[in-house]
């Protein structure tokens, strides 16, 4: 056997011994002021324990308690402990393209936010964290401290950087760094892959130094304008940049060994990340540990200590019987502490229910009644939290707790059956008038009530108005049925004379047709007698207007010669400027275009385009 604390025995022990030494030896107050022979005469025997008995047992009962106190145990053999971890490090983006707002609340936030979750599934495993851009900042090393370092990672801001871009080629010489060489290394990046299209130096990189990549695309295939700080967005040659997700980094990950993830609003995204980590990592062991096994005895010097406190605090004399039903008594106490807790404060929660009730708390009020009423099946506690869902107006509730309390008082039940009716009232579902006329008239029959009387009436009456109205629809219903019936019938009549009437204009219209077709065989047949005739009489015409034609011809040919003649003779009279005169003004009253092209003077352009 051996001690667990053994610290307990050397500083609990001595002033512990001194203690009691000095109790035992000292005198009781009477021998100061009579002698022995005297206390004896005076002192009753009862066959009780003495004072230097009971502090005897006290002091045997407290060294017990030290004893257990520096916990005595045997051992039971040696387990070796291995304390194994797969190294994972997080990888943050914070170029100015993870502030665009296509994800909530910006990318960035986002990417923060399923970084901290991830640190959540991984309590046991040595955590890292690198922040990268142009250039790539150790934050925090590899850590089992995974508080501290969702701490930093929650403070990272795109502030932290100068240069603007994305550097995935930077990012991974730190995390190869970053622990011993040649061992293999999980780095689990959350990006929008920034714009490079080809990442075969990442990859080939991340080869050579045993680097798994795990990818979480942080973005959209629409993208967002970069908003920055002061409000602006940021700009290329003049034009507001819309940044998107780079698919193409999904190769890194992939021909790195590691698995590539497009982000989600919902967690099972970093969940299924997580999983895939656990499945392609190889934990390595850091330190192992051989620790003891030990079987406990602390409980039988406490147990022991126990039972010499009850002899020593007991005042039984050796003549006085034993109560043992008290015995009983005693020990049902100390086993039913926790049943008799409960019922001695239970007024304590019924007045929270009622003080909550006054105050207009009636959902606090009915969930401590219907809580109560469950336990003790107590028929008032029905009627109270009925009561609170009723001035909730949950009418289905009340009524349903209602029906559970039962009161072997005949005005309790009268008062319920009142309560039962008013929500039947309130509740209006089908029947519900009926019901609340069955309730009042119960309570009523136990005991006269004025206000249930007056609420019964007022039942009575508006079912018999709801009766009168049932059938004035009836009779509406049936009025209209007659109407319609006598409209059916008065439609039909009338479709039946359009038919008439229509298969009338249709044998008239036939008759017409076949008239006009007669009439215009007839016209036709007119015609071409008509036409047959006009082509004869046209034919002699015609023989007419050609000799006529031909006597004009020679008529105007003798008119010409004659006229030609007497210009000819009036040419030889005029003069050569009167002749000059003449042809100018012939010439101007022209209207062939030749005759037009002089009219005003021409002037050169040096600007006229040559077409």
């Amino acid at each position: 056997m051996t001690f667990l604390y053994p610290q307990f025995l050397y500083y609990l022990l001595p002033p512990m011994l001194v203690l009691f030494a000095l109790l035992l030896t000292k005198k009781d107050p009477q021998t100061h002021f009579f002698s022995d022979e005297v206390v004896e005469k005076l002192r009753v025997s009862a066959n009780m324990l003495t004072l230097k008995a009971r502090n005897a047992l006290f002091f045997l009962a407290g060294l017990l308690l030290v004893i257990a106190l520096a916990q005595p145990v045997i051992k039971d053999g040696v387990v070796k402990v291995k304390a194994k971890s797969s190294d994972i490090m997080i990888a943050l983006d914070i170029s100015d393209s993870m502030l665009a707002h296509d994800l909530y609340p910006s990318r960035l936030e986002l990417a923060k936010n399923k970084a901290l979750t991830f640190l959540e599934k991984v309590p046991n495993e040595r955590v890292g964290v690198v922040a990268f851009a142009k250039n790539s900042y150790l934050v925090s090393p590899l850590s089992f401290d995974s508080t501290a370092v969702g701490f930093l990672l929650s403070k990272l801001d795109t502030s932290f950087i100068t240069q603007k871009g994305t550097d995935f080629l930077s990012m991974l010489e730190v995390v190869a760094n970053s622990s011993a060489e040649g061992e293999k290394k999980y780095l689990l990046i959350l990006s929008d892959g920034g714009d490079k299209s080809d990442f075969s130096e990442e990859i080939q990189y991340a080869k050579d130094n045993n680097i798994v990549v795990f990818i979480l695309g942080v973005g959209t295939k629409k993208g967002a304008p970069v908003k920055q700080k002061d409000g602006t967005y940021i700009k290329y040659k003049g034009d507001i940049i819309i940044s998107k997700l780079n698919e193409e980094i999904s190769e890194f990950a992939t021909k790195s060994g590691g698995v590539y993830i497009q982000s989600t609003t919902s967690d099972i995204d970093i969940k299924t990340m997580y999983e895939e980590i656990q499945r392609v990592s190889d934990k390595k062991e850091l330190k192992s540990q051989d620790i003891e096994k030990y079987i406990p005895l602390f409980y039988y010097p406490v147990g022991l200590a126990l039972f010499i406190l009850l002899i020593a605090l007991s005042s039984m004399s050796k003549r006085v019987k034993v109560d043992v039903p008290n015995v009983f008594l005693v020990f049902l106490l100390v086993t039913s502490t926790s049943e008799l807790k409960a019922g001695l404060f239970d007024f304590m929660d019924l007045e929270k229910a009622k003080k909550a009730y006054e105050a207009g708390e009636y959902e606090k009020s009915s969930k401590i009644y219907e809580k109560y009423a469950d336990e003790h099946q107590s028929g008032q506690s029905y009627f109270n939290a009925a009561n609170s869902y009723y001035k909730q107006k949950d009418y289905t509730k009340a009524l349903e707790l209602y029906k559970k309390a039962v009161f072997d008082n005949a005005s309790q039940r009268a008062k319920n059956y009142a309560n039962i009716g008013n929500s039947y009232v309130k509740s209006k579902q089908p029947e519900s008038l009926n019901k609340a006329k069955e309730f009042y008239e119960k309570s009523l029959e136990i005991k006269e009530d004025k206000e249930v009387r007056e609420n019964l009436e007022a039942v009575k009456k508006e079912l018999e108005k709801q009766k009168q109205q049932q059938q004035q629809d009836n009779k509406n219903n049936q009025d209209k049925n007659d109407q319609q019936k006598d409209q059916d019938k008065k439609d039909k009549q009338e479709q039946d004379q359009q038919q008439d009437k229509d298969s009338q204009e249709k044998s008239d219209q036939k008759k017409s047709d076949e008239k006009k077709k007669e009439e215009e065989q007839n016209k036709q047949d007119k015609k071409e007698d008509s036409k047959e005739k006009n082509e004869d009489n046209n034919e002699s015409k015609s023989k007419q207007n050609e000799m006529k034609k031909e006597d004009n011809q020679e008529e105007d040919k003798e008119n010409q010669e004659k006229e030609f003649e007497q210009q000819n003779a009036q040419i030889k009279e005029m003069s050569d400027a009167e002749l000059e005169k003449w042809i100018n003004q012939l010439q101007n009253k022209q209207k062939t275009y030749l005759y037009r092209l002089n009219k005003s003077e021409n002037r050169e352009d040096e600007n006229e385009k040559p077409w």
